[in-house]
């Protein structure tokens, strides 16, 4: 009876434990018990390495894209609506004669290190690219002085009228750091892998030549209420074949610099999508005018009539590109539509040089270009087959970045490359920018990368950038005149105005086209859809 009794009770025990159990399995988890959701991650295939250097006052190009969702900025410009869109600065103000700019910061804004920005933090990183006078810190040369009157307001006095709010919506050379975190280390401590920012999203890891991701950054201002990504993930995949197979398997969201025919077979796959975006930026072939035979203006007002320009439109950009009408693209003001442009004639080439000396040709010259650069990679074979039939033997050579770049600024003229290969585009929404930077005479190379130099040409950018805050009409003729001066020169062949084809898997939503930042997307305002 004892017995019966226990077995009894033990049965109800366990049906009881069972009851526990299943009504457990069936509540929500208690707070802080929850299991945590898998991170929506971005990847960005990179046809090159994604970021190297993190020291802002010399990053730019494809590490701009990156940094640009680690720091802010004071202002954004929306380039194909022709807005400025308000980021750390709330408002701004300028004086009639454009030499006093005023703006309003917003408050309660963090940096990754918890410490706040406010008017100090401005003027001591804008002050740091002035200092450093490196990379885009040129964009900040009418600055004479930065004051912050109280803790939320930044005064900038001008030495002579500029564009303040397009200069600090540029795509970098303005990022706002924590003077905290730069003053508790050693000058070289973002060169080395770190970050000072208040984006919407912090480095999580860098493998230099491989990869960069980022997570977000909880306590970023604007919140994270809506769809966002966690977790982005930029990878260097060098091979345009494998990015594209990446993102029609799904383990690529967006990637650029695939080739033309992978567009036109991309676009009727319901899987990925593809977004013309206009830019900026032209293409060009630098010529070394320091470096024999290039040092002849005859030579190389020759080469420019040897390129074939409708082929390379037709067969190296499938007709997305245009050529291009001197040093700016079509839809940069100041371009000048009716600049004189060359044209492929081999005759006339023929002529030039042996006018300069050359009537055999007879020479060779060495050309680098982008590693993984499929379409600068069929524009060099095709301007190669025609140079040989003038007798010059073009040697191209595919080249990570970092190794152009290094070549291109060697100490003397004769260790650079002959010819370099790569795309220009203003810093900001202004011609001063990619005229200054690609052909203005400089004394330490930076990116004048034909070693161009003209007194005349200096002068008339330099008066039409002081010009361009209060006429802006005055200033584009200027601009018109410079480029006329280039055009004689012919430091550069101006081979095309180049659109920028995004290709994205088709989950990937709320990508926004703006020609400003050229391959920068915004990731903070993308998210993952069906």
């Amino acid at each position: 009876m004892n017995i019966i009794s226990n077995r009894k009770k033990l049965t109800l025990f366990f049906l009881a434990l069972c009851l526990v159990w299943t009504t457990a399995s069936c509540q929500p988890a208690a707070p802080g018990k929850e299991q945590q959701a898998t991170p929506k991650v971005a990847t960005y295939l990179y046809y090159e390495d994604p970021v190297t250097t993190w020291e802002p006052s010399a990053a730019s190009g494809p590490a701009a894209g990156v940094l640009n969702n680690v720091y802010d900025t004071l202002l954004r410009y929306d380039g194909i609506k022709n807005e400025i869109i308000p980021r750390l600065a709330t408002s701004y103000t300028k004086s009639e004669d454009g030499l006093i700019w005023t703006f309003k910061i917003r408050e309660g804004v963090k940096f990754h290190d918890g410490t706040e920005v406010d008017g100090e933090a401005v003027r001591f990183s804008i002050q740091r690219f002035i200092d450093k006078g490196t990379g885009g810190g040129y964009m900040w040369m009418p600055v004479t002085k930065i004051t912050v009157p109280d803790k939320y307001t930044v005064v900038f006095e001008l030495s002579y009228p500029a564009p303040l709010d397009l200069i600090a919506a540029a795509p970098y050379a303005n990022f706002i750091m924590s003077p905290t975190a730069l003053k508790a280390h050693p000058d070289d401590w973002l060169a080395q892998g770190n970050e000072a920012g208040s984006g919407p999203y912090m480095l999580k890891k860098w493998t230099m030549g491989e990869s960069v991701v980022l997570e977000k950054f909880p306590d970023y201002w604007e919140g994270w209420d809506g769809e966002h990504f966690d977790i982005i993930d930029y990878r260097m995949v060098s091979e345009s074949a494998t990015r594209r197979q990446l993102i029609e398997k799904g383990e690529g969201d967006i990637t650029v610099k695939l080739p033309p025919e992978d567009l036109d077979a991309l676009k009727n796959n319901p899987k990925v999508q593809i977004v013309i975006s206009p830019t900026y930026a032209v293409w060009a072939l630098a010529m070394n005018t320091r470096k024999a035979p290039l040092d002849n203006k005859l030579v190389r007002q020759a080469l420019s009539y040897a390129f074939p320009y409708d082929e390379v439109v037709k067969y190296a950009f499938s007709e997305y590109a245009t050529q291009s009408r001197g040093l700016l693209a079509a839809t940069l003001w100041g371009h000048g539509k009716d600049l004189f442009q060359y044209s492929y004639d081999l005759k006339k080439a023929r002529e030039l040089l042996t006018e300069a000396g050359y009537p055999d040709g007879g020479f060779e010259l060495n050309l680098n270009y982008l590693t993984g650069d499929e379409a600068e990679k069929r524009m060099c074979e095709l301007y190669k087959a025609e140079l040989a039939k003038l007798n010059i033997e073009l040697n191209i050579r595919a080249t990570p970045w970092d190794n152009m770049w290094e070549q291109a600024k060697s100490a003397t003229v004769e260790e650079r490359q002959d010819i370099f290969v790569g795309e220009a585009f203003p810093d900001y929404a202004d011609p001063y920018s990619l005229l200054y930077i690609g052909y203005r005479t400089e004394e330490q190379v930076y990116l004048n990368l034909s070693y161009y130099s003209n007194q005349k040409f200096d002068e008339l950018i330099d008066t039409a950038a002081a010009t361009s805050a209060t006429d802006r009409m005055a200033a584009a003729g200027m601009y018109v005149e410079a480029q006329k001066l280039a055009i004689e020169d012919a430091p550069s062949i101006f081979a095309v105005d180049i659109p920028m084809p995004f290709v994205m898997s088709s989950t990937f939503k709320g990508f926004k086209s703006n020609p400003s930042y050229y391959m920068a997307i915004f990731f903070y305002d993308t998210y993952p859809g069906q």
